[in-house]
């Protein structure tokens, strides 16, 4: 019988010294993220009435970047129409076959429907991808500075071979870096255009990748030992400029398709990050068993959304509108922040911007790490405070080395809010 008096739960809380020896070895190891990290003292700073010129999140502000009206019409249409219950565990029908025709249409790449399996966003899909293909302690090699790869690893109890890339290869895995670490590797992976650089891929070096990949699994072939998979991510390969253009592996190699788990979503591609709608595509024995893995986690896609996403995606017409319409805005935006920073590389600043290329990400390395500040953390907060400029140090992902390499993000910002920041970055580094 409940007693009348309300239970003070906290009454009976383990000592948070002593508690944290209770949890799993996985959750005592695993880091939390430094960009909600950063996020926190950005709501400190504006709380107290700062200004701040928020380049951090790989989000976008709706009053900034809205999704398509069509998108949000469909969702309420369908929500409307009673699609409120469970959707299949490996997506609805309609849009695992608007995936496939997308692709066809968009990549020239044909998968059959069996290739596609919806999930709740790219993370469960990532999430799915290792938790299908690894075992503890299977080998998965991927490049640092890049998003999430170390913390997978970790949720999975893998080994990690991260290797650091160079701007002169686009920060990109190359082929002489790869090819010593496959021979018992499980899982090697890309991410095109790259997040944190704004980087993409060469073409010739994705073929070269993709050619490692087929010849060490003909190399494996009766041998017994499992296939080497690649995992591609092109959740921004809608978001190019320039002369940069986004192609897949398949596209350059095909005799690799079999071993491809491709990765994609609506978050970037359609401003949609909080409908939690992505998608697989691979062979489909394994989305088979990435289906039932996903299926006991309950990552779905809500089927609204689900309903919605289809009928965007068959729109080919008013998609591309909008889609073009969209990209130029978020170019306007990272051509803004590159001119500001490559005026400042002309007046003598160390100042040393990428040009775009794909996602909502600028590079910028800071020439004051080794002189004027120890580390990327302490350059970070002095901008912080004294530009009010909120940035991302690439050792947010996984990048051991203070070089001064920082990520700048224009999806929470206008073409104003760059515009009144750069004179109070300017001033910071001089």
């Amino acid at each position: 019988m409940l007693g009348s008096q309300p239970l003070d739960a906290s009454s009976l809380f383990l000592d948070p010294r002593t508690a944290d020896a209770s949890h799993s070895a996985m959750a005592r190891g695993l880091l939390g993220s430094k960009i909600l990290e950063i996020a926190g003292e950005i709501r400190e700073l504006k709380a107290s009435g700062r200004e701040v010129c928020n380049l951090t999140v790989g989000d976008f502000d709706p009053h900034q970047f809205p999704p398509p009206p069509q998108l949000v019409a469909g969702v309420e249409a369908a929500l409307r129409a009673g699609h409120t219950n469970y959707p299949p565990s490996d997506g609805m029908p309609e849009l695992r076959q608007a995936v496939a025709r997308y692709y066809a249409a968009e990549l020239g790449v044909r998968y059959p429907v069996e290739s596609v399996l919806i999930a709740s966003g790219a993370r469960p899909i990532l999430y799915g991808a290792y938790g299908t293909v690894l075992d503890p302690g299977d080998k998965v090699v991927y490049q640092v500075p890049s998003w999430n790869s170390s913390y997978y690893v970790h949720l999975r109890g893998a080994h990690g071979v991260p290797l650091t890339v160079q701007r002169e290869h686009g920060f990109f895995l190359t082929p002489e870096a790869v090819a010593p670490h496959l021979r018992d590797a499980r899982l090697l992976v890309v991410n095109s255009p790259l997040n944190p650089t704004g980087t993409v891929i060469d073409p010739a070096q994705l073929a070269a990748l993709a050619e490692l990949v087929v010849a060490e699994n003909r190399r494996r072939q009766g041998t017994g030992q499992k296939a080497l998979f690649l995992l591609f991510d092109q959740v921004y390969w809608t978001l190019t400029f320039g002369a940069a253009r986004h192609v897949t592996p398949m596209q350059l190699v095909p005799a690799c398709t079999p071993y491809v788990i491709l990765l994609d979503a609506i978050s970037k591609s359609f401003a949609a990050t909080g409908l939690r709608v992505g998608w697989a595509v691979a062979p489909p024995p394994l989305m088979a068993r990435m289906r039932d893995f996903l299926g006991h986690v309950g990552a779905w896609a809500p089927r609204a959304e689900q309903v919605a996403t289809a009928k965007l995606l068959d729109a080919e017409p008013e998609r591309r509108g909008w889609q073009q319409a969209f990209r130029a805005q978020i170019e306007q935006r990272l051509d803004a922040l590159h001119r500001g920073l490559l005026a400042m590389a002309r007046d003598g600043l160390p100042v040393e911007p990428i040009e775009p290329q794909g996602a909502i990400y600028l590079s910028v390395r800071l020439g004051l790490v080794g002189s004027r500040f120890a580390t990327n953390e302490e350059l970070r907060r002095h901008l912080l405070e004294a530009a009010g400029t909120a940035v991302v140090p690439f050792q947010a992902f996984g990048l051991r080395e203070d070089s001064g390499w920082f990520r700048m993000s224009i999806g929470a910002v206008s073409l104003r809010d760059i515009e009144t920041m750069l004179p109070r970055l300017r001033r910071a580094l001089a």
